[in-house]
């Protein structure tokens, strides 16, 4: 080699770069000595846990659009596909689609929810598409179009690279056999070098075969000129500041707080990695290692997350499971009364609001856990739907009986047979009450009915036997006389000589006869309201009575004509009030039994029970109230 090849050689600034492995069948004579030296050999680079992605993880993205509506993602689509270069939009589009579809599937599930609650049989259920939905169809059929012609056109560009490095391999045979200079020989080489590197990819099944058999022709030139060491060691240099550089992108990437980007970005690293040539023989395994330990900390990091986000999922599936068990409890319990069906539907209710704050579980076992649950609620719903149907053709049944009473009781109302009307009448009464409960819309209309025929007979047969109006006259007088007594009353600081004096007043009042009818519910009204005045300023609260008050006033009502009436409206009232406060005792302690095992549960625990108790105390002093409704 002459002094202007070597100055030729010198100048040249890039090392040799030498792409990836791969092997085409060359008909050149070679004996094994002359095959690429152990030196010189890659990294065994698929060792590496480069391809180890967990395919059941959610895959991130460097494009966060969690904050929009699905009227803005459509939106920002529609924008994105009108660009044709697919490279440029890919991941923006992953993104976009995730998100819609997230948020679609919520509203769908949402949708089925209200469409069981409001009774309707989910084999009936049909979604139509919303207009966003096919906006957004339209939008990604774009992209799909868009996508498929970029495909199309790579792979045409891959077998035109293909077709290029093929010819650039046979002008390397052609230059190993050269008989020219050095200078010129070396020129060509680099040139056809720097050609083969600007081409791009080529068909995947090639890529192997045309790699090995370009660097197996490489190494056949550096053979065939006897390339010195001086120009074998500056290549090997400027390979191994080309792998320094990797090496220290590869190191940015442990700070990288996306770990898709950096995941990527290390995939395109050992690409190129594999694409630059040897490096001196003492530096090789240094900078291997180097390369090689920044991976693997990269791919642990990675892992850790799918390990956290995998525990975090399996945690998850315990408690979406923990549920469908209380679900199922629910749907195997027997359930026979209106409350019953009220209560448990709450509790439903409340077990969907906790699965819906909870977060995902794996894919392999998402359907398979929502079925469970999804099944449990709908079996319940439809066993609700039953007894509803039944109960409303029950309902409609004991309407018609009550519909017959009334037209019995409006035909007695002229009847002048007072004793054989007022048994049947009575008789008739007690049927009633023996009928179960009619349809809401139909339940005061009928019971106004049939209490109007019965005031109706009573008040004529009360006209009847009225008395001597000179008595009732009398009667009147005295009773006022009451009256302007109990407005004349003030109040003692002694609980027990106001109750006292209330309990006279009650007595007299009781002691006085019939008063005209037609100032009788007037009289009365004005009487129950001072003594109802005087209760309301010995209450300890507005809502309350003690046992003893509420019995000295249950005892006032005997006077009343209305008092049966008004004894049954009160114990219906206290009933209800009960089966409220047990519902509520019922929906807390099965709230507590979700509470985990921790010093702040506890507390929280504690602050139920302590309500719980007051609560049942409040149920045992409405049940002695009713106690005292039966005893009347």
């Amino acid at each position: 080699m002459n002094a202007t090849d070597l100055k030729t050689i010198e100048k040249l600034n890039k090392p040799t770069i030498l792409p990836g492995s791969v092997k085409i069948n060359v008909k050149i004579d070679v004996n094994e000595e002359e095959m690429l030296p152990k030196d010189e050999e890659l990294p065994q680079d698929t060792d590496l846990d480069l391809a180890n992605d967990n395919e059941e993880m959610e895959e991130e993205t460097e494009f966060d659009f969690s904050n929009l509506n699905k009227l803005q993602l459509v939106e920002l689509l529609e924008e994105t596909v009108q660009e044709q270069d697919i490279t440029k939009i890919k991941d923006k589009v992953v993104a976009i689609k995730s998100n819609f579809l997230k948020l679609n599937k919520e509203d769908l599930d949402r949708e089925m929810e209200q469409f069981i609650l409001d009774g309707g049989d989910k084999d009936s259920y049909e979604h139509k598409d919303d207009p966003l939905e096919t906006r957004f169809k339209a939008a990604f059929d774009i992209y799909k179009k868009n996508k498929d012609k970029y495909k199309e056109e790579l792979e045409k560009q891959k077998n035109e690279n293909l077709k290029q490095k093929l010819a650039i391999i046979e002008e390397l045979k052609q230059l190993i056999y050269s008989e020219e200079t050095l200078k010129k020989t070396y020129d060509d080489f680099r040139e056809l070098q720097d050609r083969w590197k600007e081409i791009g990819q080529v068909p995947a099944n090639e890529i192997s075969n045309i790699w090995n058999t370009y660097h197996f022709l490489i190494e056949k030139f550096y053979d065939k000129v006897k390339i010195n060491r001086e120009l074998r060691d500056l290549d090997l240099k400027k390979n191994l500041e080309a792998k320094i550089e990797l090496c220290e992108k590869a190191e940015l990437l442990l700070l990288e707080k996306s770990l898709t980007k950096a995941f990527k970005l290390l995939q395109k690293y050992h690409d190129e990695w594999k694409e630059i040539g040897p490096v001196p023989q003492d530096k090789k395994d240094e900078i291997w290692e180097r390369f090689k330990n920044t991976t693997d900390k990269v791919n642990q990091i990675r892992r850790e997350h799918y390990s956290k986000l995998e525990e975090e999922q399996k945690a998850n599936y315990e408690a979406k499971a923990a549920i469908c068990e209380k679900m199922e409890e629910i749907v195997n319990e027997s359930v026979n009364s209106i409350n019953a069906y009220q209560k448990k539907s709450n509790d439903v209710n409340e077990l969907f609001k906790m699965w819906k704050q909870i977060g995902p579980v794996q894919k392999k076992q998402s359907d398979e856990i929502w079925n469970r649950f999804k099944g449990s609620m709908n079996t319940f719903f439809e066993a609700k739907k039953e007894f509803f149907s039944k109960l409303k053709v029950q309902q409609m049944e004991n309407y018609n009986k009550k519909l017959q009473i009334c037209v019995e009781v409006e035909n007695l109302v002229d009847s002048t047979e007072w004793k054989k009307t007022t048994d049947r009448i009575k008789k008739l009464q007690e049927e009633w009450k023996t009928i179960g409960p009619v349809p809401k819309r139909h339940s005061d209309k009928i019971w106004k009915r049939f209490r109007s025929a019965c005031d109706a007979f009573f008040g004529k047969k009360s006209e009847h036997f009225s008395g001597i109006k000179g008595e009732e006259d009398e009667n009147l007088k005295a009773k006022k006389a009451i009256i302007e007594r109990i407005k004349a009353y003030e109040m003692k600081k002694d609980r027990n000589e106001n109750m006292e004096a209330i309990r006279g007043f009650q007595r007299e009042w009781m002691a006085v006869g019939h008063v005209p009818m037609k100032v009788k519910d007037a009289i009365q009204n004005e009487y129950r309201s001072l003594i109802d005045g005087m209760f309301d300023k010995m209450r300890a609260n507005d809502n309350e009575l003690t046992t003893s008050e509420y019995r000295t006033m249950i005892s006032g009502l005997k006077e009343d004509p209305d008092s049966r009436d008004k004894v049954r409206r009160e114990r219906l009232n206290l009933q209800n009030k009960i089966q409220k406060l047990r519902d509520e005792i019922s929906t807390l302690e099965n709230n507590i039994g979700f509470f985990a095992s921790s010093k702040q549960s506890d507390l929280l625990k504690a602050e139920y029970e302590k309500k719980i108790a007051k609560i049942k105390n409040d149920v045992k002093v409405l049940e002695a109230k009713i106690k005292i409704l039966n005893e009347q």
